[in-house]
């Protein structure tokens, strides 16, 4: 590829994409090297940044832990030329490698502010090898405390905090020979909930699934909204 990559900015799409088991375990930078590649053989026109190290204006809402299946995950992405947001999904998912399908995209303001700084929270299903009635009572306590000291290691680093502001609600339902637990937790500047780390605290064993649902966005202001109704935000 040319080192001379465009970086006009004429439209920002936003995607709804699905991760599957077959890709829950690619990381970060493959996922994104995947959905570059397949923006590209469709025939998009992706923008790029400027400077010495170029990269495609691709913004991911948030990352999502290996093995974790989703149907809700969220990207942006800008484009140096106007195309038909409605057509976009089908044409990328056709150079996606297995696991993950673009399901509906639309045009989003250019303006508006970045992907990541939007998402609030995140809606999971996960799924335990335990009884129902062996869960109701430890979801009916942890709900009732204020406040849960929790320490977290990850690697070699130990990370101490308030576990109980990170859930927001808590779910328990019969799935199977399984029970289901239904979460949503903070994803923001505030904190990042894990699911695994509420099925610890619950006192259970390791989670036999984890899919997170959707994102939960922060409001658009009322003046944004109205001047994307009318197709005019385009910055």
């Amino acid at each position: 590829m040319s080192d001379e990559r465009p970086s006009e900015r004429a439209q920002r799409v936003r995607v709804r994409f699905a991760r599957g088991p077959e890709a829950a375990a690619i990381g970060h930078l493959d996922q994104a090297r995947a959905w570059e590649r397949a923006f590209l053989e469709a025939g998009l026109p992706l923008s790029y940044t400027q400077g010495n190290r170029k990269q495609p204006r691709l913004t991911v809402a948030a990352g999502l832990a290996q093995s974790v299946t989703s149907d809700g995950e969220l990207l942006d992405v800008v484009l140096t030329e106007h195309v038909r947001a409605d057509t976009l999904a089908a044409r990328v998912t056709a150079h996606l490698p297995p696991g993950l399908q673009a399901l509906e995209a639309w045009e989003v303001g250019l303006r508006l502010p970045s992907l990541p700084a939007a998402v609030r929270w995140a809606d999971y299903e996960v799924d335990v090898a335990v009884q129902v009635e062996d869960v109701r009572g430890a979801v009916q306590a942890f709900l009732s405390v204020d406040e849960l000291l929790w320490e977290d290691t990850r690697g070699a680093k130990l990370r101490r905090y308030d576990l109980r502001p990170l859930v927001q609600e808590l779910r328990v339902e019969p799935s199977g020979d399984a029970t289901r637990l239904r979460m949503r937790l903070r994803c923001d500047q505030q904190g990042v909930g894990r699911p695994d780390q509420v099925v610890k605290a619950l006192g259970l064993h390791e989670a036999l699934r984890v899919h997170r649902l959707r994102l939960v966005l922060g409001e658009v202001s009322p003046a944004h909204d109205a001047w994307r109704r009318r197709g005019r935000y385009a910055g």
